[in-house]
C-alpha cells in the first residue's frame, strides 16, 4: 500500500465572501475534525501549484479565463447570480486546479494508491465558456484531460454525487467517448440539467448517465444506484481510473437541497465507490471536494471518505454524529428500470 494522497493549501481559504454559503469557513471546520480522526499522520501530502495556462486551455476558453482573472483584480464582485470573486479569486482557483492535476497524476504513475482534494473553490458547475454556481474552474474536468493528454490513461470514469447536477463536467465531456460522465443529483433543482435521457453527444453517445432523483431519496436509493445502475455500466466501460466529485450537500441537514442522506449513507456511498475501483482499476480512484453547505456534515464527510481510502480499518468505524434522518425516505424502483433499459442493464 503506498499510501493516500491529501490535496490541501490554506491559500485555499482566501477566496472567501463571509456570509456567502460557499466561504472558507467549509474547510476551516475540515481540519480539527481530521486531526481528532486520527488519519492525517496517514495521509502523503500533495503540494498545491499554480496550473500553467496549456493546461487551463485544454477545458476552459482564453476569454473566460481572463474576466474572472480582470475580475479577482479588484475589491470583490459576482460574475454570476451566485458566483463570486474577490481579490486574488483566481489565483486560488489556479492553484486548486494545478493541485488536483497532479494529484490525479501521483495516483496514475503510482506514486500513491489513492488520494484525496481538499480543494476549493468548486468546479463541476464550470463551463468551458462560463463560471457559475459557485465554481470558477472546472477542476475534475482539468484533471481528466491533463491525465489523457499525457496519455497516462485510456478511458476515465467520473463520478458526480454533489446533490447538483455537474452540468459543466458534462459540457466538456458529452462527445469525448473516452471519459464517461455519471451523476446522481437531485431534480428538478439547480441547475436544472442533467435528465435520464442526457446521454451523451456524437461518438460520445452513451458515455453520460444521469439518475435524476427526486428530492427525499436517502441512503437506501442512492446505494441502489450505485449497484444497479453505474457499477454495471462501469464495468462495461473498463475505466483506467475512477475520479469522483464528491459534494456532501445530499444529506438531509444540508440547506441548499432536499434529500435524505446520512454521514452513515455517505461513508457506505463512499466505500463502494472504493471497491468499485479496486476491482475495475486496481484501486486508482481520486475524491475531489465540491459542495456541501453544513460545515460539520462536510467535515464528518470528509473524514469518513479518508478512512475508506485508507482502507485497513486502522482509522476505525464510520463517524456519524448527526444520526438519522426525521423524514422517510423516497423509492427509485421506477426511475432506476427506465434508467436500466435505456443503458441496456439486464
Amino acid at each position: 500500500m503506498l499510501g493516500t494522497g491529501f490535496l490541501y493549501d490554506p491559500e485555499f481559504l482566501r477566496h472567501n465572501s463571509p456570509g456567502h454559503p460557499e466561504s472558507a469557513q467549509r474547510l476551516s471546520r475540515v481540519w480539527p475534525v481530521l486531526e481528532e480522526g486520527g488519519v492525517l499522520n496517514r495521509l502523503v501530502r500533495i503540494p498545491a501549484r499554480k496550473a500553467s495556462q496549456e493546461e487551463l486551455l485544454a477545458v476552459h476558453t482564453a476569454s473566460h479565463l481572463e474576466t474572472i482573472k480582470r475580475a479577482s483584480l479588484g475589491a470583490g464582485r459576482y460574475v454570476d447570480v451566485d458566483t463570486y470573486v474577490v481579490n486574488g479569486s483566481y489565483d486560488v482557483a489556479v492553484l486548486a486546479a494545478g493541485g488536483t492535476i497532479d494529484l490525479v497524476q501521483a495516483v496514475l504513475s503510482g506514486e500513491i494508491s489513492n488520494g484525496y482534494g481538499l480543494v476549493r473553490p468548486p468546479g463541476h458547475h464550470a463551463t468551458s465558456a462560463r463560471a457559475m454556481g459557485f465554481c470558477l474552474l472546472n477542476n475534475v474536468a482539468l484533471a481528466a484531460r491533463a491525465a489523457l493528454a499525457h496519455r497516462l490513461v485510456r478511458r476515465i470514469l467520473v463520478a458526480d454525487i454533489d446533490v447538483h447536477h455537474g452540468n459543466g463536467t458534462q459540457e466538456v465531456f458529452a462527445s469525448d467517448p473516452d471519459v464517461f460522465y455519471f451523476s446522481v443529483h437531485q431534480y428538478p433543482h439547480y441547475p436544472g440539467t442533467g435528465h435520464w435521457r442526457e446521454t451523451g453527444e456524437g461518438v460520445g453517445e452513451g458515455t453520460v448517465l444521469n439518475v435524476p432523483l427526486p428530492a427525499g431519496v436517502g441512503d437506501r436509493g442512492y446505494a441502489r444506484v450505485i449497484d444497479e445502475a453505474l457499477w454495471p455500466v462501469a464495468t462495461r466501460f473498463d475505466p483506467d481510473v475512477l475520479l469522483v466529485s464528491v459534494g456532501y450537500d445530499a444529506h438531509w441537514r444540508d440547506p441548499l437541497a432536499a434529500m435524505n442522506l446520512t454521514l452513515t449513507g455517505y461513508g457506505a456511498l463512499q466505500a463502494r465507490l472504493v471497491q468499485m475501483a479496486c476491482e475495475l482499476c486496481e484501486g486508482r480512484i481520486v475524491f475531489v471536494l465540491e459542495g456541501g453547505y453544513d460545515p460539520d456534515v462536510l467535515a464528518w464527510g470528509v473524514l469518513n471518505a479518508l478512512k475508506a481510502l485508507c482502507g485497513d480499518g486502522v482509522c476505525g468505524e464510520l463517524a456519524d454524529p448527526v444520526g438519522a434522518s426525521p423524514r422517510g425516505e423516497r423509492e427509485v424502483d421506477a426511475l432506476l428500470s427506465t434508467i436500466r433499459r435505456l443503458h441496456r442493464v439486464d
